[in-house]
């Protein structure tokens, strides 16, 4: 294995239900929309990749795209002073396994169409040194939202990775989708959205990385390969 792969929202940490959401809900109140994001909602929102996305599906022609724009840069204001406050913490088990890639000489990234900024406020939740070691593809470095797999193909193209020698991790269909799509097997950390979700395809899946270590998943990574 040359190569370990994170998505970030729901792998990195459990940003969705706590995160991203309540900062979408604090951002409308303070533009004075009357709409408010349930739980149930937001986990139906998901299926579109991207909050900008979402805003737009949601909205529909209620909003412009410079009310779309301005909600989505205050939600992240938002969100990632929360991150930054160690109001989110990273899942267990991460941690541990990307300093066991890195000692390793493996090389490891993020791959998340979720809005750059954000994504690296929750990759600073590692600490510096995890963070200067990891690549991180978000955002609008894909043309293309998950479950493309642009990002992946991206991230594969500028680290130079062959794809049956890297393993993705991931947390939601879409996401194994893009990972499977790009040739990468992948791992699924289950989160909170996604805990009842069929993954067929996967390499494994898990209720979290605790306890997870680079033979395991050298042992998915082959067991996914092409006999």
């Amino acid at each position: 294995m040359d190569g370990l792969l994170f998505d970030c929202d729901g792998v990195l940490a459990e940003t969705e239900p706590d995160g991203h959401r309540v900062a979408f809900n604090q951002a409308f109140e303070e533009a004075g929309l009357p709409d408010r994001w349930s739980v149930d909602t937001y986990g139906a929102l998901l299926e579109t990749a991207g909050g900008r996305h979402r805003l737009r599906r949601f909205f529909g022609d209620r909003l412009d795209d410079a009310a779309v724009l301005a909600l989505h840069q205050r939600k992240t204001d938002l969100f990632q002073a929360w991150v930054e406050g160690g109001r989110l913490p990273i899942r267990p088990g991460v941690a541990a396994l990307i300093d066991e890639a890195l000692a390793a000489g493996i090389k490891v990234g993020v791959c998340s169409t979720s809005d750059e900024r954000a994504v690296r406020a929750v990759v600073a939740g590692l600490g510096p040194r995890r963070a200067g070691a990891m690549a991180v593809f978000a955002g609008e470095q894909a043309p293309r939202r998950k479950p493309d797999p642009a990002i992946y193909r991206l991230a594969l193209d500028a680290l130079g990775l062959d794809p049956t020698r890297t393993l993705a991790i991931e947390d939601s269909p879409p996401g194994l989708a893009a990972a499977t799509a790009a040739g990468l097997g992948c791992l699924v950390t289950r989160s909170a959205y996604t805990r009842h979700e069929a993954f067929i395809g996967a390499a494994a899946v898990l209720d979290s990385l605790e306890g997870v270590r680079l033979d395991h998943c050298r042992a998915w990574l082959a067991s996914t390969a092409a006999p």
